[in-house]
């Protein structure tokens, strides 16, 4: 082996280990640097645009474009985030101190229901309602006693937060500013076919604005209808309501119709019809309709991945990356799929004579 061949796998091999040193420094803060890319991403087209009105000043219109994100995506999901942890934290204590019955909800809810349902129920070995009324309380309880010890847990770890807050606007305002000068660096340095790479980043860039404009506004906008609708008809708790629609609304075999459709029953079954009714209407007319009228603007078909996948892609990135998951879930599904493409696509135009 000539010292060449010596000299250019030791140089890859430390480039190597140097290069798993530096994303083992960052781990800490994985989640600022992830949603600066992602962030610079979603907002890069318009600090062009200002770019451009203002006679290319690239300092100035990285730092207006970085307060119109802050204004736009960032603070409400702070103030919802607060918000929800407060009122998590009001419903756990009203459980255990037995002010809130979920189990009587329970009880109440299966002395409505017909006797004859309740046969087939029973029938069906699913008529122990006993040990679901136990275990929707056990899981209320679970999950507002989550909320609630949120609220300490971000006291205790406000110095991380704010370091990891501020790191990530700190580096949006660079990724907005430097971007299109980084993303050539990185593209130069990918040892891909120019094409390729050419294809690879183009998938990225749509797959990032697809997710992020197209299932967390969706999910947004279903939510917030949920809340308010849930609201106005004096349901309890309709903020807490609204933010589990928006989550669940991500799930495309799930979706928000889990909460508003059992609501509504128990609104039909309680004898509040109207009630009942303006509710479903409600949920089968606007919410259901809003997946149908705004995905496919926001998405498109060209980056449109099967329910299946984005179910698997989303429950599996949740399992790893935690909240980060619902778009790192379904952006790793996306490349996947991108890199098996480009590589299938390659081996046919290698066979073509």
């Amino acid at each position: 082996m000539s010292s060449d061949r010596i000299e250019q796998k030791t140089f890859l091999l430390l480039l190597v280990i140097v290069t798993l040193a530096f994303g083992w420094i960052l781990l800490p803060f994985y989640g600022a640097v992830f949603w600066a890319v992602v962030l610079a991403v979603i907002f890069g087209p318009l600090q062009r645009r200002l770019a451009l009105r203002i006679g290319g000043r690239g300092n100035l219109s990285a730092l207006i474009t970085l307060l119109i994100c802050l204004t736009v995506a960032i603070l409400p999901v702070i103030a919802i985030t607060s918000m929800l942890v407060s009122e998590g934290t009001v419903i756990y204590q009203r459980i255990e101190s037995g002010e809130l019955d979920v189990g009587a909800y329970v009880e109440q809810t299966k002395a409505m229901l017909p006797g004859s349902v309740q046969t087939q129920l029973d029938r069906f070995g699913l008529g122990d309602f006993d040990a679901v009324r136990d275990r929707i309380a056990k899981g209320a309880l679970a999950g507002s006693q989550f909320l609630a010890t949120k609220a300490f847990s971000i006291g205790q770890d406000t110095f991380q937060f704010v370091i990891g807050f501020f790191l990530m606007l700190y580096l949006l305002y660079f990724f907005l500013r430097d971007g299109p000068e980084l993303v050539r660096t990185v593209r130069t340095a990918i040892p891909l076919v120019d094409t390729q790479k050419r294809r690879l980043q183009i998938k990225f860039t749509r797959v990032v604005r697809a997710t992020v404009k197209g299932n967390i506004v969706v999910a947004a906008v279903q939510g917030a209808l949920g809340g308010v609708i849930f609201w106005i008809l004096g349901i309890p708790s309709p903020l807490i309501w609204g933010v589990l629609m928006a989550f669940l609304s991500l799930l495309p075999a799930v979706g928000c119709g889990i909460v508003w459709v059992p609501v509504a029953l128990y609104l039909l079954l309680s004898g509040q019809m109207v009630q009942g009714v303006v509710l479903v209407l409600f949920g089968v007319l606007v919410i259901g309709l809003v997946d149908n009228i705004l995905r496919p603007l926001l998405v498109g078909k060209d980056t449109r991945m099967p329910d299946y996948l984005i179910l698997i892609s989303t429950l599996g990135g949740l399992t790893l990356f935690g909240l980060n998951g619902f778009v790192i879930g379904p952006l790793i599904a996306a490349l996947f799929i991108a890199c098996w493409d480009l590589y299938s696509s390659s081996k046919r135009t290698v066979r073509l004579p």
